[in-house]
């Protein structure tokens, strides 16, 4: 169980700090995905893979004092920032921190865009199906983000820059 914790404060210690309930959500699914040890469950849900434990796991750290997390209001929404606290950086001391493969990653991660790293994830989810199909799927399920199929291109030439970083894809 704590092992799943700390996966995922590593993974916002590599980050530095995450912007958006979104963009961590998204980040940890690309990751496991390209075989990083992220156990957390995930469904297709409005925005994309979506996990409830990786909710619940985070909602557990912050209750711990290992993670902070910082509600922002921005316009007509909230907006969640996510930074290691001194207690998990403590903790992360004792357990380990990610590889350098997986801060690699997560770091070029932290630098997209949330709705870039929807597509992402989402073309992901769907990888499975033969492109077009994929490419089909995201202009129906996506439609109110107006991808265009550049952008679908554009997330699969960038999982696979991904997955020469990942050493275990």
């Amino acid at each position: 169980m704590l092992k799943d914790h700390a996966n995922v404060l590593g993974a916002i210690s590599a980050s530095g700090e995450i912007i958006g309930r979104k963009k961590l959500q998204k980040m940890v699914y690309i990751a496991k995905r390209l075989q990083f040890p992220f156990q957390e469950k995930f469904q297709y849900h409005f925005y994309g893979p979506y996990s409830e434990e990786l909710t619940l796991r985070v909602e557990e750290l912050c209750d711990m004092g290992f993670l902070q997390e910082v509600k922002e209001k921005k316009g007509g929404y909230i907006q969640y920032r996510y930074a290691l606290a001194e207690a998990g950086d403590e903790f992360l001391e004792h357990v380990g921190r990610p590889d350098a493969a997986l801060q690699s990653v997560l770091t070029n991660m932290n630098d997209k865009s949330s709705r870039f790293l929807e597509l992402v994830s989402t073309v992901l989810y769907f990888e499975h199906l033969p492109k077009a199909e994929v490419t089909e799927k995201i202009f129906t399920l996506k439609s109110k983000n107006r991808y265009t199929v550049e952008e679908v291109e554009e997330a699969y030439t960038y999982i696979a820059s991904l997955r020469e970083q990942a050493p275990l894809s």
